[in-house]
């Protein structure tokens, strides 16, 4: 038996889900830096374990690595603190977060307050934050294509996910749910489906939007000329005919993002009608929708907030990111919670 609890157990897991949000925060700050290829090579970085690594260093490992060349141009370099975002999402994600799951991984099996649901997904959890490190090479080898942000992204979702799920089970084996989670009362086959459609809605609008702010242009797709003009309209119709998918992918990801918080609207005054507002299935999507309302408003400021000279605000881009990444956090974890509890009732 190891000297840990099954309540430390529990309590290891919500602490990787801290650190796994701080590696998707990461990922959002290495984007708006510009740095996703300012560690060109995997897992070192120019051949070195450090962060600072000067232009002339730089020149020096491309001199030797002629195959390598960035897709922003032979001659581009960058800063310490630049490489040193790259440098700390990796760091966190490889040196704390994988061998923490690992860890924990071995726990749960010397645990044996724990049954076969935590032993599952303490399993997927651990296979994800292997296969998650062989997508962060993939994505390095492939110098930051749209797909393989897309990827990353899924896949990091997909580890939190598996993590939320593993506290939930830790819980209903240690004592209980806490009520603000528990979905048992709430579980029925029609609101599983609807939780899981909802949920595949709001992660392909989140990976539109990963397109979006990964293509050059994408995000002046829609025009930069201010409110109206730029936002809500594009510009300056209602309606805009394609002739590029790419440089205007930004049409198509605000039509799936309005779609996808009219459906969220229906299904919380579904759920109002069907579970009443007490419910904690209710609760939690009406959450969701208004999570996704307020990073639209997120979105559209900053599409207002572009200037001539220092272009838009960054930042912006981050929070829209992260928001969007909650709402369908929320939208599956109402889904995994609802049908984990049906499956106990039966």
């Amino acid at each position: 038996m190891s000297g840990l609890s099954a309540i430390d157990c529990r309590r290891l897991t919500a602490g990787l889900m801290v650190i796994t949000f701080v590696v998707i925060a990461l990922g959002g700050v290495i984007r708006i830096y510009d740095a996703g290829e300012s560690c060109p090579d995997w897992p070192t970085c120019f051949g070195t374990l450090g962060f600072d690594v000067s232009e002339a260093e730089q020149e020096a490992w491309y001199e030797a690595n002629p195959d390598e060349i960035d897709s922003r141009g032979a001659g581009h370099r960058y800063t310490t603190f630049q490489i040193f975002t790259e440098w700390g999402h990796r760091a966190l994600a490889g040196v704390v977060l994988g061998p923490l799951v690992l860890i924990g991984w071995l726990l749960v099996r010397r645990e044996e307050a724990f049954g076969s649901e935590v032993r599952l997904a303490s399993s997927i959890s651990a296979a994800l934050i292997v296969w998650q490190g062989a997508v962060g090479w993939l994505t390095v080898r492939m110098d930051n294509e749209h797909w393989s942000v897309a990827l990353h992204l899924g896949s990091a979702l997909a580890f939190m996910l598996s993590l939320i799920w593993l506290w939930m089970a830790q819980s209903k084996d240690i004592d209980s749910l806490p009520e603000w989670v528990d979905f048992e009362s709430d579980t029925s086959p029609v609101w599983g489906v609807r939780l899981l459609w909802l949920s595949v809605f709001a992660l392909i609008s989140l990976f539109s939007g990963a397109f979006v702010s990964t293509t050059g242009g994408a995000n002046t797709g829609c025009g930069v000329n201010g409110l109206y003009d730029s936002w809500p309209l594009c510009q300056g119709e209602i309606i805009v005919g394609i002739d590029d998918w790419t440089l205007q992918s930004q049409v198509i990801h605000r039509f799936l993002v309005g779609a996808v918080e009219v459906t969220l609207l229906v299904a919380s005054w579904a759920a109002w009608k069907e579970l009443g507002s007490s419910s904690t299935l209710c609760r939690w999507i009406h959450a969701s929708a208004a999570v996704y309302g307020v990073n639209i408003l997120i979105g559209a400021m900053y599409i207002l907030s572009w200037d001539m000279s220092d272009g838009f605000e960054e930042w912006l881009s981050l929070v829209h990111l992260l928001l969007a990444s909650m709402s369908f956090l929320i939208l599956s974890t109402a889904y995994v919670g609802s049908i984990t509890g049906r499956e106990e009732l039966v």
